[in-house]
């Protein structure tokens, strides 16, 4: 396993870069991802999409598709991609402290 450093603290990244335990996820870790992703600043647009995620990962135990962040989070596919652009589902689930969704190649 690989490491990545956010003030001073190390967190368990694996080869891609994902959060191997999702606990060690907060907000400044988040932005630092979403700033290695070249997402840029974080905005309440990309927060309700994370929070959304990380809820329903919690309620269900699975990472969110685009289709379901869709249909249950309200949140319309040209955003999802405006927001997370290249990859929206799996950048989204990185920055979120999730593991990479299902079928994201």
């Amino acid at each position: 396993m690989t490491t990545m450093t956010v003030k001073d603290r190390s967190i368990e990244v694996n080869e891609e870069g994902f959060l191997v335990n999702p606990d060690d996820w907060n907000e400044e870790i988040a932005q630092e991802i979403a700033t290695r992703e070249d997402v840029g600043e974080l905005k309440e647009e990309h927060w309700k999409v994370i929070r959304f995620m990380r809820d329903d990962f919690q309620a269900n135990g699975k990472v969110p598709t685009i289709r379901r962040m869709k249909k249950t989070g309200g949140v319309p596919v040209k955003d999802i991609y405006r927001l997370f652009p290249k990859g929206p589902a799996k950048k989204a689930a990185k920055i979120a402290g999730l593991s990479k969704p299902e079928g994201c190649v």
